[in-house]
């Protein structure tokens, strides 16, 4: 597995995280479709990585997709790394933060201009920090 900046023990993440937060960033589980209430959040803002606090994506960046999963058409620069998933007879591209590892999702070529991506992420993997509210982390 790669090295991230922000290293920490398997006994580490499961107690900073909750279960649900662990099974996805940890163990690339799926939330269920429509289980988030950030599926609904519209305020201006940014979505966080629950793991570590890293800034991913602006709420001007998010479109609805009709999935049942947050879904945005471009990450901040640097703030996702891909890696190729195999899981259940695919390829798929899987999306990852870049800062802790934690697996947030796949990305799909079938998203709106500009990029013509969408980035579909496990809800439970984001925090959201409405502006002017600082993340209690940073």
């Amino acid at each position: 597995m790669a090295a991230f900046p922000i290293d920490k023990t398997d006994e580490e993440w499961r107690r900073t995280l909750t279960p649900q937060q662990y099974a996805v960033l940890r163990r690339h589980a799926t939330e269920a479709p429509g289980s988030c209430a950030l599926l609904a959040e519209h305020r201006p803002g940014t979505f966080r990585c629950a793991g570590c606090g890293q800034r991913l994506f602006q709420a001007e960046r998010k479109f609805e997709s009709g999935t049942g999963w947050p879904s945005f058409f471009s990450p901040l620069e640097g703030a996702i790394g891909t890696t190729t998933d195999r899981s259940f007879g695919m390829a798929r591209t899987e999306v990852h933060c870049s800062q802790c590892g934690g697996h947030l999702g796949h990305v799909f070529p079938d998203g709106p201009p500009p990029t013509g991506l969408r980035y579909c992420i496990n809800g439970v993997a984001l925090t959201f920090e409405p502006d002017g509210e600082l993340d209690p982390r940073k």
